[in-house]
């Protein structure tokens, strides 16, 4: 990276932990569930009890295989009674998509991928609630709210606040927030924010042959006093009576490095780089799941370039 585009990522940086970024995230996935058996259909499919969900309230869920290995990981939202919007990684659509879909027939129920006709302008950072000027939402509640005449679904997020849109608004919503104060912010600058904060995605550290609670998802994602859905047994099972033989662990690296680099403990791969970055707080770091034995403390060693990685506890310190 030329040193022109690191001093242009330390300011996004900046504006992100002092201000508020906005990021168009639109390529998400969107799967509208709407119906009087959505709710209900939902539970059997996903790892979080959806029918607890009382419309404005929101959770984050997995849908899993037989054996309980991640499909997706995603955000359910409950903005009515019988409408549930689901929104995921865009790798992960087609998948959630076609279960969802496959699995619904002969339930009052209806599967919309609305992907091409919802947008998801993120603002992220402590002025967020003050630009949309909304109320201060918990993470994934939910409320309709107007925004310079556009009609808009609040959603609270970690870092500040989603809009979710009809596509036909998005230039007129985004202008509107650069207006008030929102700075436009890379992709790239938000991805060091959620390394930081040890937060694993879909994609990248979690794939198909993740388990939750390999990626230590289970305590947000996860129902155990719920009914059954799919892959439910696995998961029960390792959480009262075994232990993960992988952990998501954090990585400080002594150089930059690639994901997907190995990461080797002397001469045997312990698993592979799922994030980097280089964190103006923090410097190279980056996110991985990891076999057992590499405890916090022990170095490994990155690809094949000599960089090295101290395994480290999440989130960072």
């Amino acid at each position: 990276m030329s040193e022109p585009a690191i001093l242009e990522l330390d300011a996004q940086y900046r504006q992100l932990r002092e201000e508020c970024g906005l990021l168009d995230r639109s390529d998400r996935g969107k799967l509208a569930v709407s119906g009087p058996d959505a709710a209900e259909y939902l539970q059997g499919q996903l790892t979080n009890d959806v029918e607890a969900l009382e419309p404005g309230d929101g959770q984050y869920a997995a849908l899993l295989d037989r054996k309980g290995h991640m499909q997706s990981d995603m955000r359910v939202l409950r903005p009515a009674a019988e409408e549930i919007l689901v929104d995921t990684e865009p790798l992960a659509r087609e998948t959630v998509l076609r279960h969802l879909t496959m699995y619904s027939i002969g339930r009052e129920v209806e599967v919309e991928d609305v992907s091409d006709k919802r947008t998801i302008l993120s603002l992220i950072g402590p002025r967020s609630v003050e630009i949309a000027a909304t109320a201060a939402l918990p993470e994934n509640a939910c409320e309709e709210t107007s925004i310079a005449g556009v009609e808009c679904l609040a959603a609270g997020t970690r870092d500040g606040i989603d809009l979710i849109a009809a596509t036909a608004d998005r230039e007129r919503l985004r202008e509107a927030l650069l207006g008030a104060g929102a700075v436009e912010v890379s992709p790239a600058a938000v991805e060091i924010l959620r390394i930081e904060s040890g937060v694993p995605r879909f994609g990248a550290e979690m794939g198909t042959e993740t388990m939750p609670a390999e990626a230590g998802i289970v305590e947000d994602a996860v129902s155990f006093t719920k009914g059954c859905y799919i892959g439910q047994e696995t998961v029960a099972r390792l959480h009262y009576k075994g232990r993960p033989n992988r952990h998501l662990r954090g990585l400080r690296l002594s150089g930059r490095a690639e994901p997907g680099a190995t990461l080797r403990l002397g001469e045997k791969e312990v698993g592979r780089l799922g994030s980097a970055g280089v964190s103006p707080a923090l410097g190279p770091i980056g996110l991985a799941i990891l076999r057992r034995e590499a405890e916090p403390g022990i170095q490994l060693a990155v690809g094949e370039d000599g960089v090295t990685a101290e395994v480290t506890a999440l989130p960072f310190g």
